[in-house]
């Protein structure tokens, strides 16, 4: 991602919209506006930004022109916050990116702690946590990236399995990972 799209998408409504958009695909401003508790034309507004930044686009052959329907983009999209750390006109956009996106991952966890779920699924659901690992940067690099291949591959898997036996039992999954190093306490 690059410092005009950081920008483009670092608001707190524009990230939420994008984010019901991946999760749960097309929809109108009408009905975002409703889901978002905002204003129809708020939700156009930021609707036509996102589309400006490539994050969006209009579903074509679908609605009226008075009713448009907006999609997610698929497009792989990787922060390197490096990128942006000491660029004083992308910090203020990195920060909010940030704000939201661990407020958003820590809603969506307590959303599932609170909801009811067959055994089945709370089962299979996890929340860890290890603490007693000691990590160069490099192996912490190196973690990340394991557990990213490993999504990945469950990710292409589960779509090439779509038409298989017992498919219609699979739901939407968010897989949350946060992976960061702690300072020592002589260190604080």
């Amino acid at each position: 991602m690059d410092a005009r799209s950081l920008r483009g998408l670092a608001h707190p409504l524009r990230m939420r919209i994008l984010d019901l958009l991946v999760l749960d695909g097309p929809d109108t401003a009408t009905g975002l506006g409703r889901r978002l508790d905002e204003n129809t034309g708020t939700v156009s507004w930021h609707l036509r930004h996102l589309a400006d930044h490539g994050f969006i686009e209009e579903e074509t052959g679908r609605g009226t022109r008075r009713e448009r329907w907006w999609r997610a983009v698929r497009v792989a999209r990787r922060l390197d916050t490096n990128d942006f750390r000491d660029d004083p006109d992308s910090r203020g956009a990195l920060a909010v990116y940030l704000h939201e996106t661990v407020h958003r991952d820590f809603g969506q966890v307590t959303t599932y702690l609170a909801e009811e779920w067959a055994a089945e699924w709370r089962d299979a659901g996890t929340l860890s946590r290890w603490q007693d690992l000691r990590l160069t940067p490099d192996q912490l690099a190196a973690l990340n990236a394991e557990v990213e291949a490993v999504v990945v591959r469950h990710r292409e898997a589960a779509a090439e399995d779509g038409a298989a036996p017992g498919a219609e039992e699979a739901r939407p999954v968010i897989v949350q990972l946060q992976s960061f190093p702690r300072k020592e306490r002589d260190e604080r």
